[in-house]
């Protein structure tokens, strides 16, 4: 398939230091009903890299089994390259239309480790691949020339790249420069939430939505509005969600507001993401509450 349009990428609550598998659920099938174009599961957002082989087996049946019509991709990143295989096993076992891939590592990995490493997936596995360019969590930084090889593999589907430039014209160049690199097969995702009705603007044909894993609906509003040449509407309907960006920005990144707008919501319970990661201050929550009561999200609007 090819990946376009909005895909989700939801939490993993964790409950008392287990998968809180019925607040999984209630958010996957949100997504479905929402009517997301892909369910991306086990994500960074799902916090993959902190779960047992058994858990994320667990988690990535849950997503498919809930998911309805809707397709599901599962994060399969890992240390080593015999358990990312055990985890493209398990994904395609469960039913997931696609797999994500980030190079995780604890030493430091050079172009070719990454490339062998991808070039064993799609060997080894049927389902398309979707490149995790992410180098604030994996520390590892993708060049154009990487780009390029990875795109001639018959099994990667689409590349994941991170926040394109504020600018709208230095961010087509940039896509541009990407595109020109990959077949026309390969579709181009942008991350960083804030810069996606940016990207999609500028000629990407995804988003990996970290906010669309908890509030699909304003992600959909934006892409909606993107896919269908509405650029000045993007950008209002991103414009909106400001304050959510703002918070991304000044509280260390995504995950923790995230998992405060959640648990604030009800959808998951409080401290929700795996130890030692902590969750937000009391005095932080309450801004997460302020800004989503000046976007007019409540509790009622997501039940």
């Amino acid at each position: 398939m090819k990946f376009t349009g909005l895909s989700a990428f939801p939490l993993t609550p964790l409950f008392d230091d287990h998968v809180d598998e019925q607040a999984f659920t209630r958010l996957v099938q949100r997504l479905a009903a929402a009517g997301v174009d892909s369910i991306t599961a086990l994500g960074s957002t799902g916090s993959y890299a902190y779960l047992s082989t058994e858990e994320r087996s667990r988690v990535a049946k849950l997503a498919v089994e809930h998911a309805g019509d809707t397709p599901v991709v599962i994060g399969i990143g890992a240390l080593r390259t015999s358990q990312v295989l055990a985890h493209a096993d398990a994904a395609e076992a469960a039913g997931a239309s696609g797999l994500l891939l980030a190079p995780v590592s604890y030493q430091p990995l050079t172009d070719e480790d990454v490339f062998e490493l991808f070039r064993t997936v799609t060997e080894h596995s049927n389902l398309p691949v979707i490149v995790y360019d992410n180098p604030g969590t994996t520390h590892f930084t993708f060049s154009h020339d990487l780009y390029e090889r990875l795109g001639a593999l018959p099994g990667i589907a689409s590349i994941k790249i991170p926040a394109v430039p504020a600018d709208s014209a230095a961010a087509r160049e940039h896509v541009q420069a990407i595109r020109a690199r990959l077949p026309e097969h390969v579709s181009i995702g942008v991350s960083g939430d804030a810069s996606a009705a940016n990207g999609l603007n500028t000629g990407c044909d995804a988003w990996y939505s970290v906010i669309g894993g908890t509030l699909p609906e304003p992600a959909l509003a934006i892409t909606r509005a993107a896919q269908r040449g509405r650029a000045a509407d993007a950008m209002a309907e991103s414009e909106r969600l400001a304050p959510i960006w703002e918070l991304f920005a000044e509280l260390g990144g995504s995950n923790r507001v995230v998992a405060a707008i959640a648990e604030h919501l009800g959808l998951a319970r409080r401290s929700c993401l795996p130890l030692p990661i902590l969750g937000l201050n009391d005095a932080d929550r309450a801004r997460v509450a302020a800004a989503l009561e000046r976007i007019g999200v409540s509790e009622r609007s997501t039940s």
